[in-house]
């Protein structure tokens, strides 16, 4: 399903010009599709209007573009940012420019246990589709962060036991620089996240890690909630 919210009350000449996008968007990334889409045009606050929709279609993913924010500005918020913690569904965020091809893939994980280990069967789907490697990335602060896999081993090991993965400790004392850095160094086509705004098993975070990723990323990234 394709989605055009508006602030304000569409002309029907808007409508007409978002209409006719939505088409040619359909037939150059549609081609082959076998299942049925359509177009939804709405008007409203776009965070609150896809939530609407998104209940209304029930739908499993949501799919947004981003245009980034300044990575000085570790305060900033966004539309994106907001639909990202405030919705239960993954999120594949496409940041502007960001190439589809996808031969690795990196799954961030802190020292806390994995709340909801089915959303990793998502992960694993991805990763057989396209044939990628999965890197398992925790940026280790301290002596401790090492040994912050080990909550979650047996869970990896079965749900990544039929793709080729290993786990990398970088240290930076910047998570975010450090995560910056790795993607580059190993030209990571996508980037996983397990967004702890919403854990359980943990105390939440304010999900502060992940709305700076949501602003910065060059690569696709995936949030999995």
């Amino acid at each position: 399903m394709l989605l055009h919210v508006f602030e304000g009350q569409p002309s029907e000449e808007e409508q007409g010009e978002i209409e006719a996008g939505f088409h040619q968007l359909a037939k150059r990334i549609l081609p082959s599709t076998q299942s049925p889409y359509g177009f939804i045009i709405r008007s409203g606050s776009l965070v609150e209007t896809i939530k609407s929709v998104l209940t209304e279609v029930g739908a499993d993913l949501i799919m947004i573009g981003t245009k980034g924010a300044d990575p000085d500005m570790e305060d900033a918020s966004s539309n994106t940012s907001d639909i990202v913690l405030d919705t239960n569904v993954p999120v594949l965020v496409i940041p502007e420019k960001a190439s589809f091809f996808m031969s690795h893939i990196a799954l961030l994980l802190d020292k806390n246990e994995i709340d909801d280990f089915f959303v990793l069967g998502t992960l694993h789907t991805i990763a057989r589709k396209f044939d990628a490697d999965v890197h398992v990335l925790t940026i280790h602060t301290d002596k401790n962060q090492r040994e912050s896999h080990s909550k979650n081993e047996s869970t990896l090991e079965y749900y990544l036991e039929t793709l080729e993965y290993h786990c990398a400790f970088p240290k930076n004392t910047d998570i975010e620089k450090g995560i910056a850095e790795y993607v580059q160094e190993h030209q990571i086509d996508m980037v996983v996240i397990l967004p702890r705004n919403h854990a359980t098993k943990s105390t939440p975070s304010e999900g502060r890690l992940t709305k700076l990723l949501t602003l910065h990323t060059k690569v696709p990234l995936l949030t999995l909630d």
